[in-house]
C-alpha cells in the first residue's frame, strides 16, 4: 500500500553536482544538504543511491526526493528512467522517487504507466513526475504520481526553445491536477523573488539548485562573464 504522500512546503533545495567535480562526493553532499536544512530548507533532492543514503545517515529526518541519472543509447529520458533506478532509490531512503514522466520512448521500450503501476504496488513508492508540459503533468498525475514538478520544461526536444521557469504552466496545472497531488516549480529558478513568484502562482514548493548549490557552473558563469570584458 502506498504511504500517505508528503506535503512539500516552502524551499527544497537540490543538492547536486556534475562528474567529475570535487563536490561529487557522498560527505560533500551530505554536508551541503544538512546546511541547507538548517537553514530552513524543507526538503532536498538528491541525485544518486549513493548519495541519498549519505543524507539519510547524516540528516535522519529529513525529506529526501531522490532521483537517479542514467544515460541509455536507445532512449533521451535520464531521469530514473527505469525500474532498476526507481527501486534502488527507494531503497536507498528517498521519501520520493523522481522520474521522468514524459510522453519520450524509454530505455528497453520501458511504459511509463507500467513503471509508476509497479512502484506503487511493489515498493509502496511516493511519486514525483518531472515534466516539461501541462498535458504531460495531467497525465502523470491520472497514472498514480503523487507530486508534479514542472523540472524538464525547456530541457526536452518538445520544449528546447523555451527557457525555463515555466511559471506560465503552474496556474493551469494548480487549476486542472487532482487536489490531492503536490505542484513543484522547479528549473530555471535563479533568484528569491522568482521563487516566491512560483508559490504565488500556485507552487506548493519551489526546488532550486544551482542558483544555491551550483558552485561549478555559477563560478563558471562568473568567469566568463569578467573575461570577456
Amino acid at each position: 500500500m502506498t504511504p500517505t504522500p508528503p506535503r512539500p512546503a516552502g524551499l527544497i533545495v537540490s543538492v547536486q553536482a556534475p562528474e567529475g567535480s570535487p563536490l561529487r562526493d557522498p560527505a560533500v553532499i551530505a554536508a551541503m544538504a544538512e546546511a541547507s536544512l538548517r537553514r530552513g530548507a524543507s526538503g532536498v533532492r538528491l541525485e544518486s543511491p549513493e548519495h541519498i543514503g549519505a543524507v539519510r545517515r547524516r540528516c535522519p529526518d529529513a525529506l529526501i526526493i531522490g532521483l537517479w541519472k542514467r544515460t541509455y543509447d536507445d532512449s533521451p529520458v535520464y531521469i530514473t528512467p527505469g525500474w532498476d533506478e526507481i527501486r534502488q532509490v527507494w531503497a536507498a531512503g528517498a521519501d520520493v522517487v523522481a522520474l521522468d514522466a514524459t510522453d519520450r520512448h524509454r530505455p528497453g521500450g520501458q511504459g511509463l504507466a507500467d513503471l509508476i503501476r509497479r512502484a506503487r504496488e511493489e515498493l509502496g513508492a511516493v511519486l514525483m513526475a518531472d515534466v516539461d508540459g501541462i498535458d504531460a503533468g495531467l497525465a502523470a498525475a491520472d497514472l498514480g504520481c503523487d507530486w508534479v514538478g514542472t523540472t524538464l520544461y525547456g530541457y526536452t526536444e518538445a520544449t528546447a526553445d523555451r527557457r525555463p521557469p515555466g511559471l506560465h504552466l503552474l496556474a493551469p496545472l494548480r487549476q486542472q491536477l487532482p487536489p490531492g497531488v503536490s505542484l513543484i516549480a522547479e528549473g530555471g529558478i535563479a533568484s528569491a523573488q522568482t521563487a516566491r513568484e512560483a508559490l504565488e502562482a500556485g507552487a506548493d514548493a519551489v526546488v532550486v539548485g544551482t542558483a544555491i548549490t551550483g558552485i561549478d557552473l555559477q563560478v563558471a558563469a562568473y568567469v566568463d562573464c569578467l573575461s570577456s570584458t
